[in-house]
């Protein structure tokens, strides 16, 4: 082993300075090297590679597992002798013979790049070369990734005291093998058992000659060589694998005919998809969820850039609260009545209330990029901060926020007003948004649709009929502000993360929203005022065995028994409102329907003291595009969806089969002394003769439709049409009335 010590210490960094022209500077003297210099040997610390993560249900079963670093590290012995013999023949071929550095190398570079007028060649050994990966995989910033790299010798020096520990500390085989299992070889192929199962779908130790010479190749410049990248790359990795093959020839590692043999073989790359990730996962959205809570919760790090190296070096273990009866039953109550082929599609969240606990996430389209198999490669239960989308309008599931602020206020169930089947705001400053501007809209009149001329609601018929045209009165009574601090405080917030969209026509749920933050909303309700923010981790440990327990994030935000009296108002939708159709589910449960403006998107959300679930349904296509009339899904026929029709439909059997076997709890009884009865001024006038007033049980109809907005898509919708329905409501029908659907087979 060479020992750079005395006059070869100082001719290495001489050697050094010329071979980097560029940071050796002109004044640099011989006794300033010598000064510099100090080479002995310096410990290097090398943290453990980076390693998979691994997620468990709550039953501690493992149900995906996905690398940051697609990484399995190998012993040498399990390597191919020619790719042993191909890395070292193109990046270092005297690397037995050679201690730290290879002077003679070295110099033969300095020559080649003094009289290239550049950097021509490099001279780093494979010792050197693998303490300058340790460095940058060691890195904590971008700071120290580049001064792990930077072309100065002061960086240079350093290396060099590094390799010569290193080479006392291990064997020429044990540096070659870390060396392979550190080295990144291009297509998210970290080691080379993973970069030969990526390129060729092989083990390390099947390759033949002309693939150790691919793989040899990539190593010099991944990013430039990388062949998932495009043809380019592809060409230049091919170029790059013949010139290995050139070099091993030229040292008689290889015949000229072995090296000609082989390099009539084309690239040959297979692009296996990494083993692991979320696309593998049997629950896929949850995978995704958990992967982008781990990147976003600060409990895994103070900034983002400490979370992804935990994610990337970490080796975690994550136990979720995913509960696979929760999730089996949701998959199948979807499956039931969506198809993976249907262009719409339905997700469904179930969030426990009192700990946010999110129980399932599940989705009635196959997660994947083949376009062909109708797959999709976002998260479609998430809000984009957990890998989803843009999201759907929500609809008439935003009314309870308006119910829940007017009982806040004060208001009793039976307190209500007369109102007619149109609604024209009376001043723009009927409404203000929470900066004070106002946001009436006088010109614009929302519409009823099967409520006909109206007539008196009370908060109670109201919500159970979803009169679009009381919610606007409510909501104008109330405060838009009000009403919208309300649902901040239930943990509402846009699906594209951001701001909400405070318009007059709030209440009709113009937002574009995705089922997991509404479930957590309604869970709200359910746990008697308490918020909890979704959770989905409850415990990790490390590569060391060290675990960390998570404890749900709650607050309260809102009266118990202003929770109660809206319990209690909703949990008439089974017997009374929109969902009498379909029926409850056998114990005490609320919810609420919602249909979109022109049948975008219909959703359902409801709660039992148990378990909250919201169920949405629409086409990312985009929603005012491709809406839900005239449809065909799962095999059924549809002239128009509403929230009952499909997503109500999951949401009971999907609760049925998730809380199988649960004792059922009751809803807490409302305070009939402060919420029984009606308020002086509000209460309904002596009832006219006898008639229908409309508050018979339908599905909707198109009372709970929100507005336009941004055409509930975001970027995949139509141009942006104002915050107003069309004609006030469906161009349907007489008067402008949804014809009543067929019943639902």
């Amino acid at each position: 082993m060479l020992k750079l010590t005395g006059a070869a210490a100082v001719t290495g960094v001489l050697v050094a300075a010329v071979a980097l022209p560029a940071v050796g500077g002109a004044g640099m003297t011989v006794n300033a090297a010598a000064d510099e210099l100090r080479l002995l040997p310096e410990e290097l610390k090398e943290p453990p590679l980076a390693e998979k993560t691994t997620l468990l249900d709550a039953d501690g079963k493992q149900f995906a597992q996905f690398y940051f670093e697609n990484r399995e590290s190998v012993k040498l012995d399990e390597v191919a002798d020619v790719m042993k013999t191909a890395i070292v023949a193109i990046e270092d071929y005297r690397f037995y013979e050679h201690g730290a550095i290879d002077l003679e190398g070295t110099f033969r570079a300095a020559v080649k790049n003094v009289s290239g007028g550049g950097v021509v060649q490099g001279g780093s050994s494979i010792t050197q070369q693998y303490v300058k990966l340790v460095l940058v995989n060691a890195a904590e910033t971008k700071e120290e990734q580049d001064a792990a790299i930077a072309p100065t010798l002061p960086r240079k020096l350093n290396e060099l005291r590094y390799a010569l520990a290193i080479e006392e500390k291990y064997t020429k085989s044990e540096i070659l093998e870390r060396y392979l299992n550190i080295s990144y070889y291009g297509a998210g192929a970290y080691g080379i058992q993973a970069a030969s199962r990526r390129f060729f779908n092989k083990p390390a130790s099947k390759l033949a000659l002309w693939e150790a010479a691919t793989l040899a190749g990539a190593v010099q410049n991944p990013s430039v060589t990388d062949p998932s990248a495009g043809k380019a790359s592809r060409d230049r990795l091919l170029v790059r694998r013949n010139t290995v093959l050139n070099r091993m020839a030229e040292l008689g590692k290889i015949t000229p005919q072995e090296a000609e043999e082989a390099k009539k073989k084309k690239l040959g790359f297979k692009n296996i998809e990494a083993p692991g990730g979320c696309e593998e996962s049997a629950y896929p959205y949850f995978c995704l969820y958990v992967r982008q809570e781990i990147a976003t919760n600060e409990d895994f790090g103070k900034t983002r850039k400490q979370r992804e190296r935990l994610l990337q070096r970490g080796g975690l273990v994550i136990k979720t609260t995913l509960t696979p009866k929760a999730q089996k039953a949701s998959e199948k109550a979807i499956k039931e009545y969506v198809k993976t082929s249907d262009k719409p599609v339905a997700a469904q969240a179930m969030v426990v209330p009192g700990t946010g606990a999110v129980k399932a996430m599940a989705a009635s389209r196959n997660f994947g990029r083949n376009k062909k198999k109708n797959e999709i490669s976002y998260n479609l239960v998430g809000d984009r901060e957990h890998g989803g989308g843009a999201g759907f309008q929500a609809g008439s599931t935003f009314k309870p926020f308006t119910l829940l602020t007017a009982l806040d206020q004060g208001m009793k169930l039976n307190d209500g007003f007369t109102t007619g089947s149109g609604y024209r705001a009376p001043s723009h400053s009927a409404f203000r948004n929470c900066k004070g501007k106002a946001v009436g809209e006088p010109d614009h009149e929302v519409k009823n649709s099967s409520e006909g001329g109206g007539g008196f609601k009370t908060l109670t018929t109201g919500t159970l009929g979803s009169v679009n045209t009381f919610f606007m009165r409510l909501e104008q009574e109330v405060g838009l502000c009000e009403t919208v601090k309300m649902a901040k405080n239930l943990g509402i917030k846009r699906a594209d993360g951001t701001g909400l969209k405070e318009f007059e026509t709030f209440t009709l749920g113009i937002n574009e929203m995705d089922p997991v933050t509404v479930s957590a909303a309604y869970a709200t309700i359910a746990a008697r005022g308490t918020y909890c923010s979704p959770m989905v981790i409850t415990e990790s440990t490390d590569r060391d065995g060290k675990k960390t327990s998570y404890k749900p994030k709650c607050k309260q935000v809102l009266d118990e028994e202003v929770a109660d009296a809206a319990s209690h108002i909703m949990s008439g939708v089974f017997t009374k409102g929109t969902m009498t159709e379909v029926g409850g589910i056998g114990r005490p449960a609320a919810g609420k329907t919602g249909t979109t403006d022109a049948y975008t998107a219909a959703w359902f959300a409801g709660f039992t003291p148990d378990l909250a679930s919201a169920v949405s349904l629409g086409d990312p296509r985009g929603a005012f595009k491709y809406d839900l009339t005239g449809v065909t899904i799962g095999g059924r026929y549809y002239s128009y969806v509403y929230g009952a029709s499909i997503s109500g439909r999951i949401w009971k059997d999907s609760m049925l089969g998730a809380l199988k076997g649960v004792e059922a709890t009751p809803f807490t009884p409302v305070n009939m002394e402060r919420f029984g009865g009606c308020s002086a001024g509000r209460c309904a006038p002596k009832p006219p003769p006898k008639r229908d007033n409309g508050d018979g049980p339908h599905d909707d109809r198109g009372n709970d439709r929100g507005d336009r907005g941004d055409n509930g898509d975001g970027p995949f919708g139509p141009p942006d049409g104002g915050d107003r329905e069309v004609n006030g409501g469906f161009p349907f029908g007489p008067n402008g009335g949804a014809p009543i659907a067929p019943p639902v087979p």
